[in-house]
């Protein structure tokens, strides 16, 4: 058995993602179709016990081709500049570390060498981000990475068209003990802000965006259980 989290996207327009974490049945290995039996078991729960219909996996190993489109190693999108970056590179060259970064030529780079970029383990410290000049903290711990994602999100209207029909979104691959930014989140809280009219405010400004996180509380990491994350 594991245990992973679903990121809900709310409606009612006071928090905005909720995570509730489901206890399935793991299938090992690292096979893709092994990781893909995990994801329908995970999903069959969400179905069966909680208030979760249209499931999405949002990772390279979905199922479903709109789940692959918007894994972070996939979704694309063209600055201002006219550079076409995918999240994943633009995140890791976004880094900026005590002794070194940001690192802009990770920007080119395919969003796996970026990841590995030898750099992002030898700079020291993470210290904060910086892309085309604007900086972000680390807390929120999650705001720069979604801030990222949604931007890049947006610019693909095809993808926008179906993915605010779904209504709970996972990634078999993030592990919450070792991992902080989940794509899957990121696109839950895109579609709750779609859905609340408020994406305009939220990128109105880095202030604005920031704001979205006032209410969070602590996480109770038990099946069923569920915090609010934003």
């Amino acid at each position: 058995m594991a245990k992973r989290p679903i990121f809900v996207p709310l409606l009612d327009g006071r928090r905005y993602v909720l995570e509730r974490y489901v206890d399935f049945e793991w299938h090992a290995g690292f096979a893709k179709t092994q990781k893909q039996k995990s994801i329908r078991s995970l999903h069959e729960v969400a179905l069966r016990e909680y208030s979760v219909r249209n499931p999405l996996e949002v990772s390279s190993k979905s199922e479903d081709p709109l789940g692959v489109a918007l894994s972070s190693f996939n979704l694309k999108f063209t600055t201002q500049k006219g550079r076409v970056l995918t999240v994943e590179a633009a995140f890791q060259g976004s880094k900026v570390f005590n002794n070194g970064g940001p690192y802009r030529d990770i920007f080119e780079k395919s969003p796996m060498d970026a990841k590995r970029d030898e750099r992002l383990r030898s700079s020291g410290p993470l210290k904060c981000f910086s892309f085309y000049g604007d900086e972000w903290g680390l807390e929120p711990k999650t705001a720069f990475y979604d801030w990222l994602y949604i931007n890049a999100l947006l610019k693909n209207p095809a993808l926008v068209e179906e993915v605010t029909d779904r209504d709970g979104f996972t990634d078999i691959e993030f592990n919450p003990e070792k991992s902080i930014n989940c794509q899957a989140r990121s696109v839950a809280l895109f579609c709750a802000l779609w859905h609340n009219d408020k994406l305009e405010y939220a990128l109105g400004s880095k202030d604005n965006f920031i704001s979205l996180y006032s209410g969070r509380v602590s996480d109770p990491r038990a099946p069923g259980e569920v915090r609010y994350l934003i």
